[in-house]
């Protein structure tokens, strides 16, 4: 694709019909008629060869799979039915049913639920599965929309109007300032620059100027001749005129020293480096793309940055939506961001909970991308079940949570009160009932009621223990 041209974009939602397929050597008549019922319209296939061709027909959003009666022969021709990711497949499996090994990996790899007959709420999952199925398609048409293979995603407006500012600029050979917030994917909007311009072939090369000492910034940017100052023990060529054909991203520049910004400034304008420790002006063709999340326009009122050097690198400018600005976006992004990484968890991972998307929507995302796939894959490795929940992403709000009884509230401030009373009066049941206001019987019977027998056994009968002294 050429820099000037517009990607055809993919529709963005499959065929809306409810077009379902039921595998099954004998399938049941009540369950179709219900399905029917439901406002599905059904196709029967009845062998696997009868499976691979309905699956091939345009608008099937879900599927029915009974495994009951195949043979192992025919399990390669089912597992490419099931690998269709446009459809949300959903097997049955019969009460009590001993299936094999290679039937449960099945079901397992890409079923999105299992469901046993009868189950009335079986239209309900058949939905949710069709629904799982539709985002992984969204998934392909954002990604196919997106210009550069650089994992960039989004279908909502603010997205579409930042890959068409994309399509623009790579065109020249102008200087171009990304301004976002921090974790937006300002790098990412770096590279799909340098992808789709003239200078694709040559070098794209990023500095964090944040990241890098201020007194070895001028030395990483600009190069060093041998002996330029101790430890210089041989030449090194800069990053600027490695990148030289190509672009230069300089990253964070809102964070550069005064001192580079000098340097930068007399490059730009003279478009010649002097390594450090030389004499020779080095002419070098480079596009500079710079970005920082932080705001230059206090920072020039500061004196923390020169307007000039500014005005040169703010020639073009392109804003990066923050990612609770992008809407639907959100949710087609921790999908990827899910099948991506669900590698990393021991468990087969199919979604989301409802609770967690609406959880996502809810939340004000101030690490914007970078924090959604690092919630998303502590969410892979630390989730119990088969969807991640808004508790994994640690998203969840008071909403979310079960109101605790009052019963329950006693319980756990009285179990408290007591371990405290005894461990400070050494178990002396005395001691800590009158510590607690309650005498030494109903002591006793509280810690008999909580199943504190650790805590029973340790304790000491003041009464016996007077006796004794005597």
């Amino acid at each position: 694709m050429t820099a000037d041209s517009t990607p055809s974009a993919p529709p963005l939602q499959p065929d809306t019909r409810r077009r379902l397929i039921c595998v099954a050597r004998a399938p049941s008549e009540v369950l179709l008629t219900n399905m029917r019922s439901a406002g599905w319209d059904v196709t029967v296939a009845k062998t696997a060869a009868g499976a691979v061709a309905a699956t091939n027909k345009t608008g099937v959003a879900a599927g029915l799979i009974d495994f009951d009666g195949f043979a192992p022969r025919d399990f390669a021709a089912l597992k490419a039915c099931l690998s269709q990711s446009t459809i949300g497949w959903v097997a049955i499996t019969a009460e009590c049913h001993s299936v094999s090994h290679a039937v449960r990996e099945l079901i397992r790899n890409y079923c999105f639920d299992y469901i046993t007959l009868p189950y009335e709420g079986i239209s309900h999952v058949l939905g949710h599965a069709r629904g799982m199925a539709a985002l992984d398609y969204l998934d392909n048409a954002a990604e196919a929309n997106v210009p550069g293979n650089n994992e960039m995603f989004g279908t909502c407006d603010a997205m579409q109007e930042l890959f068409s500012k994309i399509r623009k600029v790579a065109n020249t050979n102008a200087s171009v300032f990304i301004s976002g917030e921090s974790g937006t994917g300002k790098e990412l909007t770096a590279l799909a620059i340098h992808e789709h311009s003239p200078r694709r072939k040559a070098p794209f090369i990023a500095i964090n100027c944040g990241a890098i000492d201020h007194n070895l910034l001028q030395s990483e940017l600009f190069g060093y001749e041998r002996g330029a100052f101790t430890g210089a023990e041989q030449r090194k060529i800069g990053r600027i005129e490695s990148a030289n054909g190509g672009t230069l991203f300089l990253d964070e520049i809102g964070d550069m020293p005064l001192a580079a910004q000098a340097s930068l400034l007399r490059f730009l304008q003279e478009g010649k480096i002097e390594r450090l420790g030389g004499h020779e002006s080095l002419p070098v063709d480079v596009r500079v793309i710079s970005a920082t999340h932080v705001d230059l326009a206090a920072a020039i009122l500061d004196g923390r940055f020169r307007a000039d050097l500014f005005h040169r690198l703010c020639v073009l400018q392109v804003d990066e939506p923050p990612l609770r600005a992008r809407g639907k976006d959100i949710e087609i992004l921790a999908h990827h961001v899910l099948q991506k990484y669900k590698i990393d968890s021991t468990r087969k991972i199919r979604g989301f909970t409802p609770s967690a998307i609406a959880a996502m929507y809810r939340y004000h995302w101030p690490g914007n991308v970078r924090e959604l796939i690092n919630r998303v894959r502590r969410a892979l490795v630390m989730a119990e079940g088969r969807l991640l929940t808004s508790s994994d992403l640690d998203l969840e709000s008071p909403i979310d949570k079960e109101t605790p009884t009052l019963d329950h509230v006693r319980e756990v401030a009285e179990r408290r009160a007591i371990e405290t009373a005894l461990l400070r009066h050494d178990y002396r049941v005395g001691k800590a009932a009158t510590a607690l206001g309650i005498s030494q019987v109903t002591l006793y019977r509280l810690m008999v009621e909580y199943e504190m027998r650790d805590s029973a056994y340790e304790a000491v009968d003041d009464t016996d223990e007077e006796t004794n002294e005597k």
